[in-house]
């Protein structure tokens, strides 16, 4: 919510012309705002015909409210085309956060980034512009606003990662990842860290639920990316069980997916295979079950280093008949789940 505060007491200011016409000078603070952007803010594309001496008012009225404050009305600039706000980070969170952002990404310290950029986060509370009532706003600046705070928690969850807290990463990747169904990037996260700490069989609902979710939102299926973990999974070659040390992300992915596949009828690691397949709905135990495993394994790999490599799979290198008994058969199984978190920039003058 925008609110005004002078230290002891905050104001929450109501949907008002002059509410839409403070964000967005907020939102460009510094920077001369034009007189047409700010009608349009205010207006939408139906500005007055006597939409300058409108627009001051607004600004005379913000004024106004800035002295009940204590805050200085010389804050908003009249300079030729428009008006500007002059705030730094002791005056406005949004600055302040774009500090922080700057500097957590300057440091080679993992920790320190870290927490430069959680007490970034912490200055966002939505729901943002929640009490501006301005289309354009909404259409054209919050978006930009949620790419700030979509980029610094990602990378905050990379760096719990890697640092190798998955469990206490895990307790803000699952309402993330269910909020942000369509930013893949936080499943990836999500999935990484149940499977870092043994929870293989969550970390496949989690990527059916989400194929699941693409499908029936834009029918596309999820990013190589996301198909690289799974298949790595699903294969047993990523590192579960372990809560510690560099995240996968860190480590060469296309080893994983360019090694040799096991030949039908060669010894393979069974429990750990079947287990991993049995789990995820892709395997049901039964006479001949692992022959079956064989040749899955065999064609996955073939087809994921045929990816990798740019050129489509080949025919299916020759290998000794296995017989596959009537009863073996594979299944498929898909969950689907669904809901933003958003932040807030304020005038401290801040935003509540």
């Amino acid at each position: 919510m925008l609110a005004v505060t002078d230290g002891s007491e905050t104001v929450v200011l109501q949907p008002s012309r002059p509410a839409a016409l403070l964000a967005a000078l907020l939102l460009n603070a510094n920077s001369v705002v034009s007189v047409d952007f700010l009608q349009r803010v205010i207006w939408g594309e139906e500005t007055p015909a006597q939409g300058k001496s409108a627009l001051h008012s607004c600004v005379l009225r913000l004024r106004r409210l800035f002295g009940k404050y204590g805050i200085a009305g010389n804050m908003i600039e009249a300079v030729p085309g428009g008006y500007r706000l002059t705030a730094d980070a002791a005056t406005l969170d949004l600055v302040r956060f774009r500090q922080l952002l700057g500097s957590a990404y300057a440091t080679g310290d993992p920790e320190a980034e870290l927490r430069l950029l959680r007490a970034a986060l912490a200055l966002w509370q939505p729901p943002l512009l929640a009490n501006v009532p301005s289309d354009l706003l909404h259409r054209d600046e919050l978006p930009k606003l949620q790419e700030e705070w979509l980029r610094a928690i990602e990378r905050v969850f990379d760096l719990e990662l890697e640092c190798g807290r998955h469990r206490e990463a895990l307790a803000e990747l699952w309402p993330t990842a269910r909020a942000h169904p369509l930013h893949e990037r936080f499943t990836e996260q999500l999935m990484e860290a149940l499977d870092r700490v043994g929870r293989r069989a969550e970390a496949l609902a989690e990527y059916r639920r989400l194929k699941s979710h693409l499908a029936q939102v834009l029918g596309v299926d999820p990013g190589p990316a996301l198909q690289r973990l799974e298949l790595a999974i699903l294969r047993g070659e990523s590192s579960s069980g372990q809560d510690a040390g560099p995240s996968r992300r860190q480590q060469p992915q296309a080893a994983a997916v360019a090694a040799p596949g096991p030949v039908a009828g060669e010894a393979v690691d069974g429990g750990r295979v079947l287990d991993s397949l049995v789990g995820a709905g892709l395997l049901e135990k039964g006479p001949g079950g692992l022959y079956r495993v064989h040749e899955l394994l065999r064609v996955f790999t073939r087809a994921a280093a045929a990816r990798e490599a740019g050129a489509p799979p080949g025919p299916p290198r020759p290998s000794l008949p296995v017989p596959l008994p009537a009863s073996a058969s594979a299944r498929s199984g898909h969950t689907t789940t669904e809901p933003q978190r958003t932040a807030a920039a304020g005038l401290h003058p801040t935003e509540a």
